[in-house]
């Protein structure tokens, strides 16, 4: 028998890292508001076109999707500071194929802001020519912005695209997650075609001592804090 688990719902959920407040985007992005600055993981841009080169078709729809998503959330918060946390692109020669439409979109995003490009395992040689800057890692007061988690106290990371399984009046629902201890943080997949790691992997027991961290469930209209012991 499956717990029923009784969601905690907010229109606003806050997550803390190291002290510092952060607000969890329904999205999956991540903002920091004293500093104006917006956090996203894992777009994996062009991933449908990477797998049609191996024979495996999907719908070419993406970054298109991803991009509309990611313009919404920017829209929504207005930030000084973009940073993008990895992965932003499925494959090394994904860049080369956007759109000419989807390069002037993400022009489009940066424009009046600084955007930070994170360079991640799926994208470790970030070309210069997509605005920005590049970087392996950005240390923003006692907060550090990786790929790759190590947990690291102060650490928000990606990599691992975190999502968790509940029990809710009477059946299951699976969605991508934050996961937070208050120390550290590991964040969602933001890429409309990025698959999920379930936290209660091993993957996740490495990250986490004692498996002591909340999933901060992504919702149909807000985010939902559970234990991840309650979790399954």
């Amino acid at each position: 028998m499956t717990e029923q688990v009784a969601f905690s719902v907010t229109t606003t959920r806050s997550v803390d890292v190291a002290g510092i407040s952060l607000h969890a985007d329904l999205s999956g992005a991540l903002f920091w508001e004293e500093q104006r600055l917006l956090v996203v993981s894992d777009l994996h841009l062009e991933k449908g076109s990477s797998f049609a080169t191996r024979g495996v078709l999907l719908p070419p729809y993406d970054t298109i999707a991803t991009l509309g998503r990611l313009a919404a959330v920017i829209s929504r918060h207005d930030p000084r500071i973009v940073i993008a946390l990895g992965d932003s692109f499925h494959d090394r020669t994904a860049h080369g194929r956007l759109s000419a439409d989807d390069r002037d979109a993400v022009s489009a995003l940066q424009s009046g802001r600084d955007w930070i490009w994170i360079s991640g395992n799926h994208d470790p040689a970030l070309p210069r020519d997509l605005g920005g800057i590049v970087a392996g890692e950005v240390a923003i007061g006692p907060v550090t912005f990786r790929h790759e988690p190590t947990g690291a106290h102060g650490e928000i990371a990606g990599h691992l695209h975190p999502k968790a399984r509940v029990s809710t009046r009477g059946r299951s629902m699976e969605r991508r997650c934050f996961a937070c201890d208050g120390m550290r943080a590991v964040m969602p997949a933001f890429g409309a075609y990025a698959g999920g790691l379930s936290i209660r992997d091993a993957a996740f027991a490495k990250i986490f001592p004692n498996n002591g961290f909340v999933a901060h469930l992504l919702g149909d209209r807000r985010v939902h804090a559970i234990a991840s012991s309650r979790c399954y």
